[in-house]
């Protein structure tokens, strides 16, 4: 152990750390999570010593071939469970670096020639979100096409609305349905707004003061797929804001898709029947057998928790850090990785359940009460001129009559109508139809039958132009 440790670390030290410090301030076990996006940072750095010649062409290849071989090594050694990680070495770059060296000798400790292992990280992990993000936005796409599907098979049923989880006002099943894929648009427009901020390359930051070697800095963004260089090297290896706002967005989604879960755990009830979950996302009571729990999207509602955990997690690591890089910064891999997976899980779960169930048209019918119906007669006196605020006034009358001598709305005599208006004539009884209710929201963003059609368009497009079946205009 003390041979590994002075190889990496220099004659600075005299004694070899605490057993137990080396053990605590190990982080491989989190970040070899980043070994090939560490690789290909390491390789596009030792081309870029090779371009300022701080490196022949002989000891690039070698090292490059190397550095390959280390890669191939590793994961068919993690793969089959054969790996065991040397805790002295402290993270992948140092187990990379050091098993390189093992490999090629002495030229591989030139990789790390005018780089730090601050500008390193940096790197990695803007290069390893370069990549999750676009994941991440398919998978929730791959959501929005299974909501898109489902909706395009409920144009005709209607279903209450809700606020305050009352009844509110008929809407088209397919016009709930949708609410949901906006939500999860905004979703993926987030993530792809922060790639914006992710996509800046740190590499050649050095330490904090920059690197004092003279490397092409637009050639190494240009090799590893970089928009835009740092400005400054201090804020370069002390930024995780990048990272913030990717669990940012994250929890928000969590969020949205807790939101769906709840909705369709409480549809899924007895009590409501509207929907049935799909017996693969379901599960049974170790003790009450007729019980068909909807765990797939409880766990769904109970990881949203956990991933604002993340978010809490690395906002507290950062708050104190003085600039630029302290160690606490190690700490903010984990909390970022188990928001992504957590988020891919997610996804694929509620894809499934939405794919899977089916709804029961019937059920939702039958579930309307005619209350329902209040707001169109408050916009029929509107209409009749009427101001609103009386006509409210009126129709929620309406409602307390019929309520108090167990009479639906539709059912109500016109001389009583009339008792509350002169307003009222037989016409008023065309306005007890759910399909006609709808409709009569038919401005742009509306549930009637021609605004739903051109929502549901537009959301079909969207999802067409993000997977290149659409051209651009």
């Amino acid at each position: 152990m003390a041979e590994s440790k002075k190889t990496m670390w220099g004659g600075r030290f005299a004694e070899n750390p605490d057993d137990f410090m080396v053990e605590f301030g190990a982080s491989i076990d989190v970040d070899i999570e980043l070994l090939d996006v560490d690789i290909d940072g390491s390789v596009a750095w030792v081309k870029a010593l090779g371009k300022a010649q701080l490196l022949t062409e002989t000891e690039a290849t070698a090292i490059i071939d190397g550095l390959d071989g280390v890669c191939t090594d590793l994961r068919a050694r993690i793969a089959d469970g054969s790996f065991v990680p040397d805790r002295t070495l402290e993270d992948v770059h140092m187990t990379v670096e050091s098993m390189l060296i093992d490999r090629i000798g002495e030229t591989g400790a030139k990789l790390h020639t005018g780089r730090s292992r601050n500008d390193q990280v940096a790197l990695d992990e803007r290069l390893y979100l370069k990549r999750a993000i676009p994941f991440l936005a398919d998978r929730i796409a791959g959501c929005q096409q299974a909501i898109v599907e489902k909706a395009k098979h409920h144009v005709e049923d209607i279903v209450p609305s809700y606020t305050h989880l009352q009844q509110a006002q008929p809407v088209r099943l397919a016009h709930y349905l949708l609410a949901w894929f906006w939500m999860l648009e905004r979703d993926r427009g987030r993530l792809n707004d922060c790639l914006e901020r992710v996509d800046v390359l740190p590499l050649g930051s050095g330490a904090v003061a920059g690197s004092g070697f003279p490397v092409d800095r637009a050639y190494l963004a240009q090799l590893l797929g970089f928009s835009k260089i740092s400005e400054n090297s201090i804020d370069a290896v002390s930024d995780r804001d990048f990272m913030i706002e990717l669990v940012s967005g994250i929890s928000i989604t969590m969020m949205h898709l807790s939101r769906i879960a709840e909705d369709l755990i409480i549809w899924s009830t007895a009590e409501f029947g509207f929907v049935c979950l799909s017996d693969r996302y379901s599960t049974g009571s170790s003790m009450m057998p007729q019980k068909k729990n909807p765990d797939s999207l409880e766990l769904v509602r109970g990881k949203t928790g956990r991933v604002y955990g993340d978010l809490v997690s690395l906002l507290t690591v950062l708050k104190g850090i003085p600039f630029s890089y302290a160690k606490d910064m190690q700490e903010d891999k984990e909390p970022v990785f188990d928001a992504i997976s957590t988020l891919d899980g997610c996804l694929r779960i509620v894809r499934g359940v939405i794919e899977e169930m089916t709804f029961v048209s019937e059920r939702m019918l039958g579930s309307f009460d005619d209350a329902v119906f209040a707001t169109d007669v408050a916009d029929y006196l509107t209409a009749k001129g009427m101001p609103f605020r009386s006509a409210h006034a009126v129709a929620g009358s309406l409602v307390r009559w019929s309520v108090e001598n167990c009479t639906p709305m539709r059912s109500i005599p016109l001389s009583v109508f009339r008792d509350f208006s002169p307003l009222f004539d037989e016409d008023v009884f065309y306005l007890f139809d759910l399909v006609k209710s709808a409709d009569r929201r038919s401005l742009d963003g509306g549930t009637g039958r021609e605004a739903l059609g051109k929502q549901l368009k537009k959301a079909i497009s969207i999802l067409m132009r993000e997977s290149g079946d659409e051209p651009q205009n």
